[in-house]
């Protein structure tokens, strides 16, 4: 097998990806979400809630999520859709794209059924392709209207966190009932509270992370919007399955496809991509200009 396949302590198959410089993802088939992706000294790079729930129907908090059909609360579906509440199946076929025939590669897929026709009167096939390399986590969503790959990762503290590339936007903001405004920062930081939705957003995000000396940098296709999430401390009190302290070193990150829906006639297919590469820098002592990052220079 050219892939790893276990059981977890939930019962469900995962998948185990592996490369040859040591790092490793996990994909779980219950939601198709990737639960942890460790660089090559084992690190952890997604977070994951220190009060995650494993059984199902509840997503896992943390890692990266396939929201489907709707992201959010923008629809009339339940929130961020079924898909990530769904066991998916491993895609023995691909088409168009070649076969997977790796250790660092995985093809992952799900129908619709009748129970998600009676709840969203579409049928679907959605399938994703996680490929995993040196220094590098890339995701292919197909065949999707609603989109979003809801990215959690681990910074060691908020304070020393900004994100970059979203300036001069417009937004929605969810704290102020998705009111528009246009993001006046040069970079956004946090110290509060923040839940928004990008519009029209660039096809690279930096995640600058100040204290651990490196940059997440998101690539994106086919997903125009960008949506950033903190519940802070309040919030997160709030949220059952999230720690208390559990906000001070999560950043949600979303490439999503929210204010401009994506229409398929029958048979017609959608493709996307996300890739999250990590640079290693010293930009604490200004090696590492972000700018440079974004604009493809790194």
């Amino acid at each position: 097998m050219p892939f790893n396949l276990v059981h977890g302590s939930d019962g469900f198959p995962r998948v185990i990806l592996t490369e040859a410089t040591g790092s490793s993802a996990e994909v779980c088939l219950y939601g198709g979400q990737i639960v942890s992706w460790k660089n090559e000294r084992r690190e952890e790079l997604l977070f994951k809630s220190s009060k995650a729930m494993r059984t199902p129907p509840k997503a896992i908090r943390g890692g990266i999520q396939v929201c489907f059909p709707q992201f959010g609360n923008f629809g009339s579906l339940e929130r961020h859709g079924f898909a990530r509440n769904r066991l998916w199946s491993l895609d023995s076929d691909p088409s168009p794209l070649s076969p997977s025939n790796s250790q660092s590669s995985v093809d992952l897929i799900l129908k619709s059924t009748e129970e998600d026709v009676r709840t969203w009167p579409r049928r679907f096939e959605l399938r994703l392709r996680v490929t995993l390399s040196d220094g590098k986590l890339t995701l292919i969503p197909r065949e999707v209207c609603y989109c979003s790959l809801f990215l959690f990762v681990m910074p060691r503290a908020q304070s020393e966190v900004r994100v970059e590339g979203l300036e001069t936007l417009d937004y929605f903001d969810n704290l102020m009932h998705r009111e528009r405004y246009t993001e006046q920062a040069d970079a956004i930081t946090f110290d509060g509270e923040i839940d928004r939705v990008y519009l029209r957003t660039p096809s690279k995000i930096a995640v600058i992370d100040h204290e651990k000396k490196r940059t997440i940098v998101l690539r994106k296709e086919g997903m125009a919007d960008a949506a950033v999430w903190n519940p802070w401390d309040k919030k997160a009190k709030a949220i059952p399955d999230m720690g208390d302290e559990d906000y001070k070193t999560m950043l949600c990150v979303d490439s999503a496809a929210i204010e401009t829906p994506i229409g398929l006639k029958p048979c017609e297919e959608w493709r996307g991509r996300q890739e999250l590469s990590i640079v290693s820098s010293s930009y604490c002592s200004g090696q590492l200009d972000p700018r440079k990052v974004l604009h493809g220079f790194i």
